[in-house]
């Protein structure tokens, strides 16, 4: 997961206009690249929120005294850190791109043979 989020630093944190032909080089079917995209981003979708989860689960209190609640600096640290990252949509996209994503159509090569 950490080699998701050191790699994502260079990816801009706000939408971008896609030049769709690029988008179709793997694959020479855009709704295909998009599926592709779609399935990549959910899987870093998961895999950061499994991290966010352990590293709060840290800081887990076993009390429910509501007394005994309090902010902790570090879980609001971590959090704005998880909300200032980019989306997980424009990770895998800029993946897809750079040619990271390995992705295969068994129907396709079914069709090849």
């Amino acid at each position: 997961m950490a080699n998701i989020i050191n790699n994502s630093q260079n990816i801009p944190d706000t939408t971008i206009p896609r030049d769709l032909p690029k988008l179709e080089n793997g694959t020479h079917n855009l709704y295909e690249s998009l599926a592709i995209i779609a399935k990549r981003a959910n899987q870093i979708s998961v895999q950061m929120k499994e991290e966010l989860h352990a590293k709060l689960a840290e800081f887990a209190t076993d009390t429910d005294n509501l007394e005994e609640v309090f902010e902790n600096r570090e879980q609001i640290e971590i959090a704005s850190y998880y909300e200032r990252l980019p989306k997980p949509t424009l990770i895998a996209t800029e993946e897809f791109l750079e040619g990271k994503v390995y992705f295969r159509n068994p129907s396709k090569e079914d069709a090849e043979k």
